[in-house]
Protein backbone atom coordinates (compact mmCIF):
# COMPACT_ATOMS: atom_id res chain seq x y z
CA UNK A 1 0.00 0.00 0.00
CA UNK A 2 1.16 3.56 -1.25
CA UNK A 3 1.70 6.29 0.97
CA UNK A 4 0.51 9.30 -0.53
CA UNK A 5 1.38 11.53 3.05
CA UNK A 6 3.83 10.31 5.83
CA UNK A 7 2.62 13.63 8.05
CA UNK A 8 -0.89 14.44 9.55
CA UNK A 9 -0.16 17.67 8.92
CA UNK A 10 1.52 17.88 5.41
CA UNK A 11 -0.49 17.53 2.44
CA UNK A 12 1.68 17.99 0.25
CA UNK A 13 3.81 15.55 0.65
CA UNK A 14 4.92 12.49 -1.77
CA UNK A 15 5.85 9.53 0.12
CA UNK A 16 4.01 7.50 -2.96
CA UNK A 17 7.35 5.22 -3.32
CA UNK A 18 6.99 3.95 0.36
CA UNK A 19 5.67 0.61 0.53
CA UNK A 20 3.64 -1.08 3.61
CA UNK A 21 3.41 -4.42 4.58
CA UNK A 22 1.96 -4.61 8.03
CA UNK A 23 -1.09 -1.60 9.06
CA UNK A 24 -1.16 -1.19 12.30
CA UNK A 25 -4.81 -3.14 14.05
CA UNK A 26 -5.77 0.65 16.00
CA UNK A 27 -4.92 4.18 15.57
CA UNK A 28 -1.87 6.08 17.47
CA UNK A 29 -4.46 8.25 18.99
CA UNK A 30 -6.50 5.18 20.16
CA UNK A 31 -3.29 4.15 21.88
CA UNK A 32 -2.19 7.05 23.53
CA UNK A 33 -5.95 7.56 25.03
CA UNK A 34 -5.71 3.74 26.53
CA UNK A 35 -2.41 4.63 27.83
CA UNK A 36 -3.34 8.08 29.22
CA UNK A 37 -6.62 6.75 31.15
CA UNK A 38 -4.45 3.65 32.24
CA UNK A 39 -1.58 6.47 33.79
CA UNK A 40 -5.07 8.88 35.20
CA UNK A 41 -6.35 5.40 37.00
CA UNK A 42 -2.92 4.18 38.49
CA UNK A 43 -2.39 8.06 39.81
CA UNK A 44 -5.64 8.02 41.44
CA UNK A 45 -5.51 4.50 42.95
CA UNK A 46 -1.57 5.62 44.54
CA UNK A 47 -2.96 8.52 46.25
CA UNK A 48 -6.16 7.36 47.45
CA UNK A 49 -3.40 4.17 49.18
CA UNK A 50 -1.81 7.18 51.32
CA UNK A 51 -4.48 7.36 53.79
CA UNK A 52 -4.39 9.90 56.49
CA UNK A 53 -2.26 12.51 55.87
CA UNK A 54 0.56 13.50 57.68
CA UNK A 55 2.66 16.63 57.61
CA UNK A 56 6.69 17.54 56.78
CA UNK A 57 8.65 20.16 56.99
CA UNK A 58 10.01 21.59 54.30
CA UNK A 59 13.17 24.62 54.33
CA UNK A 60 12.99 26.57 51.28
CA UNK A 61 16.45 28.07 50.62
CA UNK A 62 16.67 30.71 48.20
CA UNK A 63 15.49 34.54 47.38
CA UNK A 64 13.06 35.60 48.41
CA UNK A 65 14.35 34.86 51.62
CA UNK A 66 14.59 31.03 53.42
CA UNK A 67 11.70 30.00 54.71
CA UNK A 68 9.79 26.74 56.35
CA UNK A 69 6.38 25.13 54.66
CA UNK A 70 4.36 22.77 56.13
CA UNK A 71 2.94 20.67 53.41
CA UNK A 72 1.76 16.68 53.08
CA UNK A 73 3.60 13.84 52.99
CA UNK A 74 3.08 12.43 49.65
CA UNK A 75 1.19 14.68 48.53
CA UNK A 76 3.00 17.94 47.93
CA UNK A 77 5.41 18.62 45.23
CA UNK A 78 7.79 21.52 44.74
CA UNK A 79 5.15 23.16 42.75
CA UNK A 80 3.16 23.22 45.35
CA UNK A 81 5.76 25.02 47.60
CA UNK A 82 6.63 27.59 44.78
CA UNK A 83 2.68 28.57 44.93
CA UNK A 84 3.29 29.73 48.80
CA UNK A 85 6.40 31.79 47.77
CA UNK A 86 5.40 33.72 44.57
CA UNK A 87 3.92 33.23 40.89
CA UNK A 88 7.58 34.52 39.64
CA UNK A 89 8.72 30.91 41.66
CA UNK A 90 5.88 28.70 39.69
CA UNK A 91 6.62 30.44 36.32
CA UNK A 92 10.50 30.26 36.19
CA UNK A 93 11.13 27.13 38.26
CA UNK A 94 12.39 24.03 36.13
CA UNK A 95 13.67 22.00 38.36
CA UNK A 96 13.67 21.00 42.09
CA UNK A 97 16.90 20.20 44.34
CA UNK A 98 16.25 18.07 47.76
CA UNK A 99 18.37 18.34 50.58
CA UNK A 100 21.24 20.08 48.31
CA UNK A 101 21.56 17.08 45.76
CA UNK A 102 19.20 15.40 44.75
CA UNK A 103 17.27 16.60 41.41
CA UNK A 104 13.64 16.56 41.70
CA UNK A 105 10.51 16.56 39.09
CA UNK A 106 8.54 19.79 40.24
CA UNK A 107 5.15 17.97 39.99
CA UNK A 108 6.53 14.49 42.20
CA UNK A 109 5.04 14.53 45.52
CA UNK A 110 7.44 14.96 48.36
CA UNK A 111 7.52 11.63 50.54
CA UNK A 112 9.85 13.20 53.52
CA UNK A 113 11.08 16.46 55.12
CA UNK A 114 13.96 18.26 53.42
CA UNK A 115 15.28 21.15 52.05
CA UNK A 116 14.39 22.14 48.80
CA UNK A 117 15.64 25.19 46.33
CA UNK A 118 14.10 25.84 43.10
CA UNK A 119 16.22 25.67 40.36
CA UNK A 120 15.69 27.72 37.11
CA UNK A 121 17.90 28.23 33.53
CA UNK A 122 19.62 31.33 35.13
CA UNK A 123 20.48 29.44 38.32
CA UNK A 124 24.73 29.52 39.21
CA UNK A 125 25.52 25.98 38.49
CA UNK A 126 22.94 24.88 35.46
CA UNK A 127 23.87 21.18 34.85
CA UNK A 128 20.81 19.59 36.54
CA UNK A 129 18.48 21.79 34.67
CA UNK A 130 20.26 21.67 31.46
CA UNK A 131 20.16 17.60 31.51
CA UNK A 132 16.27 17.42 32.37
CA UNK A 133 15.84 19.89 29.72
CA UNK A 134 17.78 17.89 27.00
CA UNK A 135 15.68 15.11 28.14
CA UNK A 136 12.63 16.54 28.31
CA UNK A 137 13.10 17.77 24.66
CA UNK A 138 13.54 14.15 23.77
CA UNK A 139 10.50 12.85 25.29
CA UNK A 140 8.26 16.32 23.26
CA UNK A 141 10.16 15.16 20.20
CA UNK A 142 8.71 11.41 20.70
CA UNK A 143 5.77 12.85 21.59
CA UNK A 144 5.55 14.92 17.77
CA UNK A 145 6.72 12.38 16.01
CA UNK A 146 4.14 9.77 17.44
CA UNK A 147 1.25 12.11 16.90
CA UNK A 148 2.28 13.72 13.26
CA UNK A 149 3.18 10.67 11.50
CA UNK A 150 0.06 8.97 10.00
CA UNK A 151 -0.85 5.75 11.33
CA UNK A 152 0.14 4.13 7.90
CA UNK A 153 3.93 5.18 8.48
CA UNK A 154 4.07 2.56 10.99
CA UNK A 155 6.20 4.38 13.53
CA UNK A 156 7.36 3.18 16.22
CA UNK A 157 8.78 4.69 19.46
CA UNK A 158 12.41 3.15 20.18
CA UNK A 159 14.54 4.65 22.82
CA UNK A 160 16.36 7.62 22.98
CA UNK A 161 20.18 8.19 24.89
CA UNK A 162 21.21 9.41 27.78
CA UNK A 163 21.16 13.35 27.52
CA UNK A 164 24.58 15.10 26.68
CA UNK A 165 23.47 18.55 25.77
CA UNK A 166 27.51 18.82 24.48
CA UNK A 167 26.72 17.16 21.57
CA UNK A 168 24.61 19.83 20.23
CA UNK A 169 21.16 17.61 19.43
CA UNK A 170 18.77 15.74 21.37
CA UNK A 171 17.82 12.83 19.86
CA UNK A 172 14.70 10.24 19.43
CA UNK A 173 15.54 6.72 17.54
CA UNK A 174 12.37 5.41 16.02
CA UNK A 175 11.69 3.00 13.38
CA UNK A 176 9.30 3.25 10.26
CA UNK A 177 7.67 0.97 7.76
CA UNK A 178 10.13 2.55 5.13
CA UNK A 179 14.17 1.75 4.35
CA UNK A 180 14.85 5.42 1.86
CA UNK A 181 12.53 8.08 3.32
CA UNK A 182 14.40 11.24 3.65
CA UNK A 183 12.53 14.32 5.29
CA UNK A 184 12.61 17.82 2.56
CA UNK A 185 13.13 20.64 4.86
CA UNK A 186 9.46 21.33 4.61
CA UNK A 187 8.32 18.03 6.25
CA UNK A 188 11.60 19.07 9.03
CA UNK A 189 9.63 22.42 9.44
CA UNK A 190 6.57 21.08 10.30
CA UNK A 191 7.99 18.90 12.68
CA UNK A 192 9.87 21.89 14.25
CA UNK A 193 6.27 23.87 14.43
CA UNK A 194 4.39 21.05 15.86
CA UNK A 195 6.87 20.82 18.79
CA UNK A 196 6.12 24.63 19.13
CA UNK A 197 2.77 24.54 19.36
CA UNK A 198 3.27 21.58 21.92
CA UNK A 199 5.17 24.34 23.97
CA UNK A 200 2.48 26.68 23.72
CA UNK A 201 0.11 24.99 25.63
CA UNK A 202 2.10 25.34 28.81
CA UNK A 203 0.91 21.23 29.66
CA UNK A 204 2.34 20.01 32.75
CA UNK A 205 4.74 16.91 32.43
CA UNK A 206 3.78 14.04 35.16
CA UNK A 207 5.96 11.49 36.48
CA UNK A 208 4.42 8.21 38.07
CA UNK A 209 5.98 5.15 39.03
CA UNK A 210 3.98 1.90 38.06
CA UNK A 211 5.07 -2.13 38.04
CA UNK A 212 6.28 -4.01 35.87
CA UNK A 213 2.81 -5.55 35.10
CA UNK A 214 1.17 -2.15 34.56
CA UNK A 215 3.99 -0.92 32.39
CA UNK A 216 3.96 -3.89 30.27
CA UNK A 217 -0.14 -3.32 29.72
CA UNK A 218 0.64 0.05 28.63
CA UNK A 219 3.05 -0.55 25.91
CA UNK A 220 2.11 -3.76 24.84
CA UNK A 221 1.36 -2.54 21.39
CA UNK A 222 5.12 -1.10 20.78
CA UNK A 223 7.63 -4.94 20.55
CA UNK A 224 10.79 -2.42 21.61
CA UNK A 225 9.63 -0.76 25.07
CA UNK A 226 7.99 -3.95 25.67
CA UNK A 227 11.03 -5.59 25.66
CA UNK A 228 13.14 -3.01 27.49
CA UNK A 229 10.23 -2.94 30.59
CA UNK A 230 11.73 -5.83 32.21
CA UNK A 231 15.33 -4.75 32.26
CA UNK A 232 14.19 -1.41 33.72
CA UNK A 233 12.13 -3.01 36.16
CA UNK A 234 15.10 -5.35 37.53
CA UNK A 235 16.82 -2.42 37.95
CA UNK A 236 14.43 -0.14 39.84
CA UNK A 237 12.97 -2.88 42.61
CA UNK A 238 10.39 -3.71 39.81
CA UNK A 239 9.19 -0.08 39.14
CA UNK A 240 8.79 1.67 35.74
CA UNK A 241 8.87 5.39 35.83
CA UNK A 242 6.66 6.56 33.34
CA UNK A 243 5.77 10.55 32.02
CA UNK A 244 3.33 11.97 30.63
CA UNK A 245 2.64 15.20 28.57
CA UNK A 246 -0.66 15.88 27.27
CA UNK A 247 -2.20 12.13 26.36
CA UNK A 248 1.44 11.03 25.29
CA UNK A 249 3.06 8.40 28.00
CA UNK A 250 6.58 7.48 27.76
CA UNK A 251 9.64 5.47 29.87
CA UNK A 252 12.40 7.66 31.04
CA UNK A 253 13.94 7.89 34.11
CA UNK A 254 13.78 11.40 34.52
CA UNK A 255 13.89 14.20 36.23
CA UNK A 256 12.14 16.67 33.50
CA UNK A 257 11.38 19.95 33.33
CA UNK A 258 7.69 21.51 34.74
CA UNK A 259 5.75 21.91 31.56
CA UNK A 260 5.96 22.31 28.10
CA UNK A 261 6.45 26.26 28.41
CA UNK A 262 9.99 25.68 29.31
CA UNK A 263 10.53 24.99 25.81
CA UNK A 264 11.32 28.16 23.92
CA UNK A 265 13.02 28.57 20.42
CA UNK A 266 13.31 24.83 18.43
CA UNK A 267 14.28 23.06 15.64
CA UNK A 268 14.06 19.43 14.64
CA UNK A 269 16.86 19.68 11.90
CA UNK A 270 17.53 16.28 10.47
CA UNK A 271 16.70 12.53 10.15
CA UNK A 272 19.28 10.19 9.60
CA UNK A 273 18.87 6.37 9.01
CA UNK A 274 21.12 4.65 10.84
CA UNK A 275 20.26 0.78 10.35
CA UNK A 276 17.76 -1.78 10.67
CA UNK A 277 16.56 -3.08 14.26
CA UNK A 278 15.75 -6.80 11.99
CA UNK A 279 15.52 -7.54 8.83
CA UNK A 280 12.22 -4.99 8.21
CA UNK A 281 12.12 -2.61 10.52
CA UNK A 282 14.90 0.02 9.43
CA UNK A 283 15.52 2.72 12.81
CA UNK A 284 15.78 6.61 12.02
CA UNK A 285 17.56 8.53 14.42
CA UNK A 286 15.59 12.00 14.77
CA UNK A 287 17.56 14.72 15.95
CA UNK A 288 17.26 18.70 17.08
CA UNK A 289 18.08 21.79 18.74
CA UNK A 290 16.22 23.85 21.12
CA UNK A 291 16.58 26.35 23.60
CA UNK A 292 14.82 27.77 26.79
CA UNK A 293 11.75 30.68 26.45
CA UNK A 294 14.43 32.99 28.45
CA UNK A 295 17.81 32.73 26.15
CA UNK A 296 17.57 35.18 23.17
CA UNK A 297 20.07 34.45 20.68
CA UNK A 298 20.11 36.63 16.87
CA UNK A 299 19.09 34.09 13.66
CA UNK A 300 23.21 34.12 12.57
CA UNK A 301 24.17 32.25 15.85
CA UNK A 302 21.10 30.42 16.32
CA UNK A 303 21.67 28.96 12.45
CA UNK A 304 25.34 27.70 13.48
CA UNK A 305 23.50 26.02 16.74
CA UNK A 306 21.03 24.26 14.17
CA UNK A 307 23.68 23.69 11.47
CA UNK A 308 25.58 21.63 14.60
CA UNK A 309 22.15 19.63 15.19
CA UNK A 310 22.09 18.70 11.41
CA UNK A 311 25.14 16.63 11.77
CA UNK A 312 24.66 12.70 13.16
CA UNK A 313 24.76 12.69 16.69
CA UNK A 314 27.45 10.18 17.54
CA UNK A 315 25.55 8.23 20.49
CA UNK A 316 25.93 5.03 20.20
CA UNK A 317 23.50 3.18 18.74
CA UNK A 318 21.12 1.08 21.52
CA UNK A 319 21.71 -2.47 21.80
CA UNK A 320 19.47 -4.19 23.98
CA UNK A 321 21.84 -3.18 27.14
CA UNK A 322 22.23 0.22 25.67
CA UNK A 323 18.90 0.91 25.94
CA UNK A 324 17.97 0.18 29.03
CA UNK A 325 20.82 2.25 30.19
CA UNK A 326 19.77 5.01 28.15
CA UNK A 327 16.34 5.04 29.67
CA UNK A 328 17.83 4.87 33.05
CA UNK A 329 20.41 7.84 32.84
Amino acid sequence: MSLHTALRCVPTLNLSRIQLNIKRQISYAEISRRRSELFSAEKQAQKEKIGRIERIEVRYLGLPQDTTLMMNRGLSTPYNCAQHISEFHCKRSALALIDGNIPWDMHRPLPDSCTLQLLTFTSPDPHHVNRAFWRTCSFLLGAVLSSTFKDEAQLQLHSFPSPNYRSGSFIYDISLAQADWCPTLHELKTLSAEMVKLAARNLPIERLEVSHELAREMFRENPFKSQQIPNIAQKNDGQVVIYRVGEHVDISRGPMVTSTRHLGRCSITSAHPVGRLDDSLPLYRFQGVALPPDFIINHIAYGILENRAKKLNPARLPTEEEQIQAKLA
